[in-house]
């Protein structure tokens, strides 16, 4: 049914036992459990862009908060406005809710994957993903990529004495499965090695989930469901880690051991990125501030100068020059007739002015 998850995650587990097998026994738990864990930073590197898209849709979300508390108090009457609304103001911004959780909705069928493929190398006795298949039907079946003798060489690799395939709850019929491989494990064998990987699977979830609310606004963490869903992430989660571990078989836990490491780098590797872009981004728009604003000390020029002066210099008659001639023409003709022993000064524009301190003369006497 979902064989188009359960191939790819083969294929690639595949590919990286052989490419180990070069360096070590490609028996050797170390080989089989390496290829796990390369399995994991793989189908995370490939999930590598949707994880960015996630961090910058979280940021725009807390970003958009205040608009969004706005609208839902604006329209807290109207839950079909409301929307409409929030729909408006997403695509106004770009912004796409479902790129908030994809990352994690791609995760859970590779895991799934991994799961299934993992159970599936051993067949016997009765559970999940088994079929009740004797140790040696077991090891003569394939397992989707993996051809019989692949099958067989999962089933011989351990790490510490335990199978790399056990997990502590496994009923004593699958632990006697392991018996044509090698000696049956004891239980206390399969917890020695998948108790310190579960401890550190569940620091690694609380960890990871420190640094997601490390990083969240004020205002985001301060709302009801963030809190409560971050006590969840802090400390729900990593007991839960603690809780299913037993269940679940060595290679699950390496891969959830992984998992989380390669998330811790990740996510600080990313966020210092959008966070050096973002300063950069401010640094662009202050410094093309300071260009634009004057310098200290020095007046603002003027670009234009008035509309009035500009159109009455534009559209001053021919003969204005003319007029702004005659002063001038005016001044040397008195000085001319003052010369000529002419004490009449001519006509001209400022030729009838008195002098100052002198009194007006009247054109005309009073009649006595």
């Amino acid at each position: 049914m979902l064989d188009f998850i359960y191939y790819p995650v083969s294929w690639i587990l595949w590919v990286w036992h052989k490419a180990f097998s070069f360096v070590l026994a490609p028996d050797s738990g170390w080989t089989w459990a390496l290829s796990v864990v390369f399995l994991v930073f793989t189908l995370r590197a490939i999930l590598y862009k949707p994880f960015v898209k996630q961090v910058r849709t979280t940021r725009q979300m807390q970003e958009l908060q205040p608009q969004i508390k706005a609208l839902q108090k604006k329209y807290s009457n109207d839950r079909q406005r409301q929307a409409l609304e929030m729909q408006k103001l997403q695509k106004e911004h770009g912004f796409n809710p479902l790129m908030g959780c994809l990352p994690v909705l791609l995760q859970v069928p590779v895991f799934i994957g991994l799961f299934h493929v993992l159970r599936s190398f051993n067949r016997t006795g009765t559970g999940f993903g088994q079929l009740g298949l004797t140790p040696e039907e077991n090891a003569r079946v394939g397992n989707y990529a993996f051809s019989p003798e692949d099958v067989e060489s999962f089933l011989s690799a351990r790490l510490f004495g335990a199978p790399i395939s056990s997990w502590i709850t496994q009923p004593i019929a699958s632990l006697e499965a392991f018996a044509p491989f090698g000696d049956i494990p004891s239980r206390w064998q399969i917890a020695a090695v998948a108790v310190p990987l579960m401890i550190v699977a569940g620091i690694a979830t609380h960890f990871n989930a420190r640094a997601s609310v490390a990083r969240q606004s004020t205002q985001a963490a301060a709302n009801p469901q963030a809190a409560i869903m971050n006590k969840l992430a802090l400390y729900v989660f990593p007991l839960g880690v603690l809780v299913g571990g037993p269940f679940l078989p060595i290679a699950i836990i390496l891969y959830w051991v992984s998992n989380n490491v390669w998330t811790y780098g990740q996510q600080h590797l990313v966020f210092r990125k959008i966070d050096q872009e973002e300063e950069e981004k401010r640094a662009a728009a202050l410094a093309r501030r300071n260009e634009n604003a004057p310098k200290p000390g020095a007046r603002p020029n003027k670009a234009k100068k008035k509309k009035g002066a500009v159109a009455a210099a534009e559209s001053a008659p021919a003969d204005g020059a003319a007029t702004d001639v005659t002063p001038e023409v005016s001044l040397t003709k008195d000085v001319d007739a003052q010369a000529n022993g002419n004490s009449t000064p001519t006509s001209g524009p400022g030729s009838s002015a008195p002098k100052p301190g002198s009194r007006p003369k009247n054109s005309k006497r009073k009649r006595r």
